[in-house]
């Protein structure tokens, strides 16, 4: 069962590597589906030189594995707290990224400085508070869900128009309509994340003009956008 979709989600996982995103095994992705109740996931700490497709766990959405043989990622419980919050995200990625964890290291937003940014973030891309001393101690991953659905719905930020958001002291978390439109999402925030560090040391200061941020997001994602084909 589900072999279409651990197919989906061990080509998501394999692209992490391809791009340079995960360094060993830091790094997962997921998707879901929504009509059956089930997310695939990654195994946890499995080498993406031999993950196989039915390497992939199948856990409903209390976390209990239905199919597979492996244990699913540490991070599951921090997935299945994204999809709860947020019903149109279909695909979710963890990910250590260099540049984006040195944000999230550092406890900053990521800013937009640039239409790179604007193309794909509908303003800066948030990083939580810490957690605290219980929630680290009890529930820890679920409790790193909640902190992200926290500090979207207390930003009153549209997860889809930002669809990535940084862990204190952590890392990053993006997600998508599906497996492979959340892994399209991490690669841009790496790369935007990138951007922004250089950009910020050059000059402190900067920070894109709000009309062509709202231009560039609404050109390729507005209710009359023209990027792209039709």
């Amino acid at each position: 069962m589900h072999s279409k979709m651990k197919n989906r989600v061990l080509d998501a996982n394999l692209k992490l590597h391809k791009y340079g995103l995960v360094t060993l095994t830091w790094g997962n992705v997921s998707e879901i589906d929504r009509q059956n109740g089930v997310i695939a996931i990654k195994p946890s700490g499995v080498d993406y030189d031999v993950m196989r497709p039915e390497d992939i766990v199948i856990v409903d959405l209390d976390g209990r594995v239905v199919e597979g043989k492996l244990n699913p990622s540490s991070d599951t419980a921090t997935h299945l707290e994204i999809y709860k919050a947020f019903p149109q995200v279909g695909g979710v990625v963890h990910s250590h990224s260099r540049c984006a964890t040195i944000w999230a290291q550092a406890g900053i937003d990521i800013p937009a400085l640039g239409t790179t940014h604007a193309d794909y973030f509908y303003g800066d891309i948030p990083c939580t508070r810490q957690l605290s001393h219980p929630e680290i101690m009890d529930d820890y991953e679920k409790h790193t869900g909640l902190l992200i659905v926290e500090e979207f719905h207390q930003r009153r930020i549209a997860p889809m128009e930002v669809p990535s958001v940084l862990i204190a002291a952590h890392g990053p978390f993006s997600w998508g309509y599906d497996a492979d439109d959340a892994v399209h999402n991490a690669i841009v925030l790496e790369e935007v994340s990138a951007m922004a560090l250089s950009t910020r040391q050059l000059n402190r200061n900067i920070k894109i003009q709000p009309k062509l941020s709202d231009k560039h997001y609404q050109r390729k994602h507005g209710e009359n956008a023209y990027y792209g084909q039709r």
